[in-house]
Protein backbone atom coordinates (compact mmCIF):
# COMPACT_ATOMS: atom_id res chain seq x y z
CA UNK A 1 0.00 0.00 0.00
CA UNK A 2 1.08 3.27 -0.71
CA UNK A 3 -0.78 6.31 0.39
CA UNK A 4 0.36 10.05 -0.90
CA UNK A 5 -0.20 13.61 -0.02
CA UNK A 6 -1.64 15.35 -2.74
CA UNK A 7 -2.45 18.41 -1.61
CA UNK A 8 -1.59 19.21 2.48
CA UNK A 9 -3.29 22.58 2.35
CA UNK A 10 -6.60 23.95 3.81
CA UNK A 11 -9.11 26.71 3.13
CA UNK A 12 -6.75 28.93 3.27
CA UNK A 13 -4.96 29.83 0.00
CA UNK A 14 -1.31 28.92 -0.31
CA UNK A 15 1.20 29.20 -2.75
CA UNK A 16 2.93 26.51 -2.31
CA UNK A 17 -0.05 23.59 -1.26
CA UNK A 18 -2.85 22.35 -3.04
CA UNK A 19 -5.96 21.79 -1.02
CA UNK A 20 -7.02 19.10 0.86
CA UNK A 21 -6.50 15.20 -1.06
CA UNK A 22 -4.76 11.74 -0.89
CA UNK A 23 -4.36 9.45 -3.07
CA UNK A 24 -4.45 5.34 -2.10
CA UNK A 25 -2.91 2.84 -4.24
CA UNK A 26 -3.29 -0.81 -3.45
CA UNK A 27 -4.14 -3.67 -5.43
CA UNK A 28 -4.06 -2.05 -8.07
CA UNK A 29 -6.76 0.39 -7.23
CA UNK A 30 -6.23 4.25 -7.06
CA UNK A 31 -8.49 5.41 -4.62
CA UNK A 32 -8.67 9.32 -4.15
CA UNK A 33 -9.70 10.29 -0.75
CA UNK A 34 -11.05 14.07 -0.91
CA UNK A 35 -10.81 15.91 -3.64
CA UNK A 36 -9.37 19.79 -2.98
CA UNK A 37 -7.76 22.19 -5.47
CA UNK A 38 -5.27 21.79 -7.87
CA UNK A 39 -5.86 17.69 -7.17
CA UNK A 40 -5.59 16.83 -10.95
CA UNK A 41 -1.76 18.65 -11.17
CA UNK A 42 -1.04 16.46 -8.20
CA UNK A 43 -2.57 13.36 -9.54
CA UNK A 44 -0.31 13.62 -12.37
CA UNK A 45 2.79 14.60 -10.25
CA UNK A 46 2.05 11.19 -8.58
CA UNK A 47 2.39 9.66 -11.74
CA UNK A 48 -1.49 8.64 -11.67
CA UNK A 49 -3.30 10.56 -14.85
CA UNK A 50 -7.14 10.69 -14.42
CA UNK A 51 -8.23 7.92 -16.25
CA UNK A 52 -6.83 5.72 -13.92
CA UNK A 53 -8.82 7.29 -11.14
CA UNK A 54 -10.43 3.55 -9.32
CA UNK A 55 -12.46 5.78 -6.99
CA UNK A 56 -13.08 8.84 -5.22
CA UNK A 57 -13.95 8.70 -1.37
CA UNK A 58 -14.92 11.71 0.87
CA UNK A 59 -14.87 12.15 4.45
CA UNK A 60 -16.91 15.01 4.45
CA UNK A 61 -18.57 17.59 2.42
CA UNK A 62 -16.88 20.96 3.11
CA UNK A 63 -16.01 23.34 0.44
CA UNK A 64 -11.91 22.70 0.52
CA UNK A 65 -12.20 18.61 0.69
CA UNK A 66 -14.68 18.53 -2.90
CA UNK A 67 -13.93 21.35 -4.75
CA UNK A 68 -12.14 20.56 -7.53
CA UNK A 69 -14.18 17.10 -7.58
CA UNK A 70 -15.46 18.49 -10.72
CA UNK A 71 -12.27 18.53 -12.09
CA UNK A 72 -11.86 15.20 -11.41
CA UNK A 73 -14.93 13.69 -12.94
CA UNK A 74 -14.45 16.15 -16.36
CA UNK A 75 -10.82 15.44 -17.02
CA UNK A 76 -11.42 11.62 -16.32
CA UNK A 77 -14.69 11.91 -18.34
CA UNK A 78 -12.51 13.03 -21.44
CA UNK A 79 -9.15 11.66 -21.09
CA UNK A 80 -10.44 8.32 -21.07
CA UNK A 81 -10.61 6.19 -23.65
CA UNK A 82 -13.97 4.16 -22.68
CA UNK A 83 -16.83 5.85 -20.58
CA UNK A 84 -16.61 3.61 -17.64
CA UNK A 85 -18.38 5.33 -14.44
CA UNK A 86 -16.42 6.77 -11.53
CA UNK A 87 -17.46 5.61 -8.22
CA UNK A 88 -18.04 8.57 -5.65
CA UNK A 89 -18.79 7.59 -1.66
CA UNK A 90 -19.19 9.98 0.82
CA UNK A 91 -21.74 10.45 3.81
CA UNK A 92 -25.52 11.40 3.57
CA UNK A 93 -25.68 14.43 1.35
CA UNK A 94 -23.32 13.72 -1.24
CA UNK A 95 -26.27 12.66 -4.00
CA UNK A 96 -27.61 16.01 -3.83
CA UNK A 97 -24.08 17.72 -3.95
CA UNK A 98 -23.13 15.72 -7.26
CA UNK A 99 -26.60 16.60 -9.10
CA UNK A 100 -25.49 19.96 -8.26
CA UNK A 101 -21.97 19.28 -10.04
CA UNK A 102 -23.33 17.80 -12.97
CA UNK A 103 -25.53 20.80 -13.66
CA UNK A 104 -22.91 22.84 -13.41
CA UNK A 105 -20.87 20.76 -15.66
CA UNK A 106 -23.58 20.31 -17.95
CA UNK A 107 -23.17 23.14 -21.08
CA UNK A 108 -19.61 22.18 -21.06
CA UNK A 109 -20.56 18.75 -21.42
CA UNK A 110 -23.36 19.27 -23.91
CA UNK A 111 -20.22 21.55 -26.04
CA UNK A 112 -17.72 18.16 -25.72
CA UNK A 113 -20.89 15.99 -26.59
CA UNK A 114 -21.18 18.33 -30.06
CA UNK A 115 -17.77 18.29 -30.91
CA UNK A 116 -16.83 14.30 -30.54
CA UNK A 117 -18.40 11.68 -31.77
CA UNK A 118 -16.87 8.66 -29.24
CA UNK A 119 -17.99 10.68 -26.50
CA UNK A 120 -21.23 11.21 -27.78
CA UNK A 121 -21.73 7.60 -28.90
CA UNK A 122 -20.97 6.57 -24.94
CA UNK A 123 -23.45 8.72 -23.27
CA UNK A 124 -22.04 11.35 -21.67
CA UNK A 125 -20.36 11.72 -18.33
CA UNK A 126 -21.07 8.53 -15.92
CA UNK A 127 -20.77 9.03 -11.94
CA UNK A 128 -21.99 6.14 -9.41
CA UNK A 129 -23.05 7.70 -6.23
CA UNK A 130 -23.12 6.21 -3.07
CA UNK A 131 -23.97 7.16 0.15
CA UNK A 132 -22.32 5.35 2.85
CA UNK A 133 -22.30 5.18 7.20
CA UNK A 134 -20.42 4.51 9.52
CA UNK A 135 -20.58 0.75 10.24
CA UNK A 136 -20.68 -0.18 6.86
CA UNK A 137 -17.85 -1.41 4.23
CA UNK A 138 -17.65 -1.74 0.46
CA UNK A 139 -14.81 -3.23 -2.09
CA UNK A 140 -13.10 -1.32 -4.80
CA UNK A 141 -11.44 -4.23 -6.89
CA UNK A 142 -9.38 -6.31 -3.85
CA UNK A 143 -9.41 -3.43 -1.41
CA UNK A 144 -11.73 -3.23 1.76
CA UNK A 145 -12.77 0.08 3.04
CA UNK A 146 -14.78 0.22 6.47
CA UNK A 147 -16.35 3.72 7.04
CA UNK A 148 -16.06 4.81 10.63
CA UNK A 149 -18.03 7.91 12.20
CA UNK A 150 -15.68 11.10 13.04
CA UNK A 151 -16.40 14.18 14.78
CA UNK A 152 -15.84 17.55 13.14
CA UNK A 153 -19.18 18.94 14.68
CA UNK A 154 -21.39 21.43 13.94
CA UNK A 155 -20.66 19.28 10.42
CA UNK A 156 -22.34 16.06 10.30
CA UNK A 157 -22.19 13.28 9.44
CA UNK A 158 -18.51 12.92 9.00
CA UNK A 159 -16.63 9.76 8.14
CA UNK A 160 -13.13 8.54 8.05
CA UNK A 161 -11.89 5.38 5.73
CA UNK A 162 -10.08 2.22 6.95
CA UNK A 163 -8.74 0.79 4.21
CA UNK A 164 -7.38 -2.60 3.70
CA UNK A 165 -5.47 -4.77 1.46
CA UNK A 166 -3.10 -7.81 1.89
CA UNK A 167 -2.64 -7.62 5.46
CA UNK A 168 -1.55 -4.04 5.67
CA UNK A 169 -3.88 -0.98 6.99
CA UNK A 170 -4.28 2.77 5.97
CA UNK A 171 -6.63 5.26 8.15
CA UNK A 172 -7.86 8.13 6.89
CA UNK A 173 -9.07 10.40 9.11
CA UNK A 174 -10.33 13.83 7.62
CA UNK A 175 -11.48 16.87 9.70
CA UNK A 176 -12.10 16.01 13.53
CA UNK A 177 -11.30 15.62 16.99
CA UNK A 178 -10.61 12.92 18.93
CA UNK A 179 -12.78 10.18 19.42
CA UNK A 180 -14.01 6.41 19.69
CA UNK A 181 -15.11 6.22 15.89
CA UNK A 182 -11.69 7.50 15.13
CA UNK A 183 -9.79 5.57 17.61
CA UNK A 184 -11.75 1.93 16.34
CA UNK A 185 -10.65 3.26 13.07
CA UNK A 186 -7.33 3.73 13.71
CA UNK A 187 -6.26 0.44 15.95
CA UNK A 188 -2.96 -1.18 14.99
CA UNK A 189 -2.79 0.34 11.48
CA UNK A 190 0.01 0.69 9.56
CA UNK A 191 -0.62 4.14 8.35
CA UNK A 192 -2.51 6.91 9.97
CA UNK A 193 -3.15 10.17 7.79
CA UNK A 194 -4.63 13.21 10.37
CA UNK A 195 -5.36 16.64 8.95
CA UNK A 196 -3.78 18.90 12.16
CA UNK A 197 -3.20 22.70 13.06
CA UNK A 198 -0.85 24.51 15.49
CA UNK A 199 -3.21 25.45 18.10
CA UNK A 200 0.00 27.84 19.17
CA UNK A 201 0.08 29.66 15.43
CA UNK A 202 -3.37 29.79 15.37
CA UNK A 203 -3.51 31.85 18.68
CA UNK A 204 -1.24 33.86 17.49
CA UNK A 205 -2.18 34.60 13.89
CA UNK A 206 -5.80 35.25 14.85
CA UNK A 207 -5.30 39.28 16.07
CA UNK A 208 -3.63 39.96 12.78
CA UNK A 209 -6.50 38.95 10.29
CA UNK A 210 -9.65 40.93 10.09
CA UNK A 211 -11.74 37.92 10.31
CA UNK A 212 -9.46 36.52 13.08
CA UNK A 213 -12.89 35.62 15.54
CA UNK A 214 -13.98 33.23 12.88
CA UNK A 215 -10.14 31.82 12.51
CA UNK A 216 -9.96 30.93 16.27
CA UNK A 217 -13.63 28.71 15.10
CA UNK A 218 -11.08 26.44 13.59
CA UNK A 219 -9.79 24.90 16.87
CA UNK A 220 -13.33 23.54 17.94
CA UNK A 221 -13.06 20.94 15.36
CA UNK A 222 -9.83 19.57 14.25
CA UNK A 223 -7.54 17.58 15.60
CA UNK A 224 -3.74 19.82 16.99
CA UNK A 225 -0.68 18.07 15.78
CA UNK A 226 -0.35 16.86 19.82
CA UNK A 227 -3.99 14.68 19.49
CA UNK A 228 -2.52 13.38 16.31
CA UNK A 229 0.24 12.22 18.21
CA UNK A 230 -1.73 11.08 20.98
CA UNK A 231 -4.53 8.70 18.83
CA UNK A 232 -1.78 7.06 17.39
CA UNK A 233 -0.07 6.35 20.23
CA UNK A 234 -3.53 5.18 21.94
CA UNK A 235 -4.22 3.12 18.92
CA UNK A 236 -0.59 1.61 18.35
CA UNK A 237 -0.27 2.53 14.96
CA UNK A 238 3.17 2.18 12.79
CA UNK A 239 3.50 5.45 10.99
CA UNK A 240 1.49 8.75 11.37
CA UNK A 241 0.98 11.31 8.35
CA UNK A 242 0.33 14.73 9.11
CA UNK A 243 -1.65 16.49 6.46
CA UNK A 244 -4.24 19.56 6.11
CA UNK A 245 -1.57 21.88 8.00
CA UNK A 246 -3.19 25.32 9.55
CA UNK A 247 -1.54 27.17 9.13
CA UNK A 248 0.77 25.86 5.69
CA UNK A 249 3.83 24.55 6.71
CA UNK A 250 7.04 26.81 5.63
CA UNK A 251 10.14 24.80 4.54
CA UNK A 252 12.26 24.51 7.47
CA UNK A 253 9.45 24.14 10.02
CA UNK A 254 9.03 20.38 9.59
CA UNK A 255 11.09 19.15 12.41
CA UNK A 256 9.11 21.76 14.56
CA UNK A 257 5.86 19.99 13.78
CA UNK A 258 7.10 16.46 14.02
CA UNK A 259 8.72 17.39 17.47
CA UNK A 260 5.09 18.57 18.88
CA UNK A 261 3.60 14.65 17.55
CA UNK A 262 6.88 13.00 19.24
CA UNK A 263 5.79 14.33 22.87
CA UNK A 264 3.08 12.08 22.95
CA UNK A 265 3.75 9.34 20.17
CA UNK A 266 7.17 7.36 19.60
CA UNK A 267 7.10 5.84 16.31
CA UNK A 268 7.45 7.16 12.74
CA UNK A 269 6.45 10.69 12.17
CA UNK A 270 5.94 11.48 8.55
CA UNK A 271 6.02 15.24 7.66
CA UNK A 272 6.45 16.70 4.31
CA UNK A 273 5.18 18.91 1.18
CA UNK A 274 2.75 18.12 -0.87
CA UNK A 275 3.24 14.62 -3.05
CA UNK A 276 4.95 13.52 0.06
CA UNK A 277 4.17 9.68 0.74
CA UNK A 278 4.59 6.28 2.96
CA UNK A 279 4.58 2.90 1.23
CA UNK A 280 4.37 -0.20 3.36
Amino acid sequence: MKITLLGTGSPLPSATCAGPSTLVQAGGQNIVVDAGRGVIMRLVGAMCPPPFISAVILTHLHSDHICDLNDIITTRWISSPAATPLPIYGPKGTQKMIDGLLAMLSQDETYRLNHHDDLRAAGGMKVEVHEVEAGESFKIGDVTVSVHATDHRPVAPTVGFRIEHDGVVGALAGDTIPCDGLYDMCKDADIYVQTVLREDLVRTFAPLVPTGDRFLDILDYHSTVQQAGQTAAKCNVKTLLLTHFVPAIQPGQEDEWRAMAAEHFSGEIVVGPDLTFVEK
